[in-house]
């Protein structure tokens, strides 16, 4: 995410921060469904109506790091060096991305995923808005020759290692292991020389 320049930036900002936390804290001591937006706006002191003009919905509160999530991927296609292939590019942000997902205290969070159908509904969501936003940088950039249906199943390839590696006893291993399958993919879909 960029760092925000601006005072009231950075406001809006730590404002956003101290909604995600508190609503995050809230869920884990008394459980997700137990908790309503307005205990979350009272417990971080701010009104309804600023709750929502941070989040569109109570589930993001938990996936607060979406767009963040989404960027870092689309950025890792269209900002990688103009000589790195793609895939790797895909490897090192999803590794550093389950890194984050399996760092000390997130095993509570993803519990509480797990045991809600909302918060099901809404990851599943959120990954394929993220494959389409990646899929669409790959469509875009003009030195893949893949087609389109390609670029779209590396991008959905991609989302679905993330949620693997989260799930295994060794994600980055994980990680290693979804990529030299998509790897080998991704190659075998470059369009024939010879057609």
């Amino acid at each position: 995410m960029t760092v925000p320049t601006g005072r009231r930036e950075r406001k809006k900002a730590a404002t956003r921060q101290k909604i995600a936390d508190t609503a995050l804290r809230l869920f884990l001591e008394r459980g997700y469904d137990a908790v309503g937006i307005r205990d979350v706006a009272a417990e971080a002191d701010v009104a309804v109506t600023t709750l929502f003009s941070h989040f569109a919905a109570k589930e993001a509160l938990v996936f607060e790091q979406d767009e963040d999530f989404e960027e870092r991927l689309t950025r890792a296609v269209t900002e990688r060096a103009p000589d790195e292939p793609v895939v790797p590019a895909l490897r090192r942000e999803t590794h550093a991305l389950v890194r984050h997902c399996t760092a000390d205290g997130a095993a509570p969070v993803w519990r509480m995923i797990d045991g809600s159908p909302a918060l099901r509904k809404y990851e599943e969501s959120m990954r394929l808005r993220h494959a389409e936003s990646v899929a669409a940088a790959l469509v875009a950039d003009p030195g893949l020759p893949q087609s389109a249906t390609a670029c779209r199943t590396l991008a959905r390839f991609v989302i679905d290692a993330f949620s693997l590696a989260r799930e295994s006893a060794d994600p980055q291993a994980a990680v290693d292991e979804v990529f030299g399958m998509i790897e080998a993919a991704w190659a075998a879909a470059r369009p024939s020389r010879h057609a």
